[in-house]
Protein backbone atom coordinates (compact mmCIF):
# COMPACT_ATOMS: atom_id res chain seq x y z
CA UNK A 1 0.00 0.00 0.00
CA UNK A 2 1.35 3.45 -1.11
CA UNK A 3 2.37 6.33 1.65
CA UNK A 4 -0.59 8.32 0.33
CA UNK A 5 -3.03 5.99 -0.17
CA UNK A 6 -2.68 5.14 3.63
CA UNK A 7 -2.81 8.50 4.39
CA UNK A 8 -6.46 8.82 2.88
CA UNK A 9 -7.47 6.06 4.73
CA UNK A 10 -6.18 7.03 7.95
CA UNK A 11 -7.81 10.94 7.37
CA UNK A 12 -11.05 9.29 6.31
CA UNK A 13 -10.88 7.02 10.10
CA UNK A 14 -9.98 9.81 12.10
CA UNK A 15 -12.92 11.85 10.81
CA UNK A 16 -15.13 9.12 12.51
CA UNK A 17 -15.54 8.62 15.96
CA UNK A 18 -15.75 5.47 14.65
CA UNK A 19 -15.09 4.10 10.96
CA UNK A 20 -17.38 1.62 9.71
CA UNK A 21 -16.03 -1.20 7.66
CA UNK A 22 -16.65 -0.77 4.64
CA UNK A 23 -17.49 -4.32 2.30
CA UNK A 24 -14.78 -5.57 0.46
CA UNK A 25 -12.45 -3.59 2.62
CA UNK A 26 -11.10 -6.35 5.27
CA UNK A 27 -7.98 -7.05 3.62
CA UNK A 28 -6.83 -3.45 3.60
CA UNK A 29 -8.70 -2.50 7.59
CA UNK A 30 -6.06 -5.91 8.27
CA UNK A 31 -2.89 -4.46 6.40
CA UNK A 32 -3.77 -1.07 8.36
CA UNK A 33 -3.87 -3.30 11.73
CA UNK A 34 -0.60 -5.22 11.37
CA UNK A 35 1.12 -1.81 10.74
CA UNK A 36 0.04 -0.36 14.15
CA UNK A 37 -2.29 2.55 12.35
CA UNK A 38 -5.81 0.75 13.44
CA UNK A 39 -7.41 -1.11 15.78
CA UNK A 40 -9.64 -3.33 13.96
CA UNK A 41 -13.16 -4.56 15.86
CA UNK A 42 -14.54 -7.32 13.52
CA UNK A 43 -16.30 -8.79 16.20
CA UNK A 44 -18.30 -6.23 17.57
CA UNK A 45 -22.23 -6.15 16.23
CA UNK A 46 -21.13 -3.54 13.56
CA UNK A 47 -17.44 -4.08 12.79
CA UNK A 48 -15.48 -1.02 12.79
CA UNK A 49 -12.09 0.01 13.13
CA UNK A 50 -10.13 3.25 15.05
CA UNK A 51 -7.52 5.09 14.10
CA UNK A 52 -4.47 4.33 17.23
CA UNK A 53 -1.34 7.03 18.02
CA UNK A 54 0.33 5.45 16.13
CA UNK A 55 -1.89 5.75 12.93
CA UNK A 56 -2.17 9.73 13.85
CA UNK A 57 1.45 10.44 14.28
CA UNK A 58 1.59 8.55 10.78
CA UNK A 59 -0.97 11.15 9.44
CA UNK A 60 1.12 14.02 10.49
CA UNK A 61 3.94 12.85 9.28
CA UNK A 62 5.32 14.84 5.90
Amino acid sequence: MEREEIKTLLASIEKQVSSSILGGMEETYDELERMGFIAYHPDEAHPSVTITQKGLDYLESN
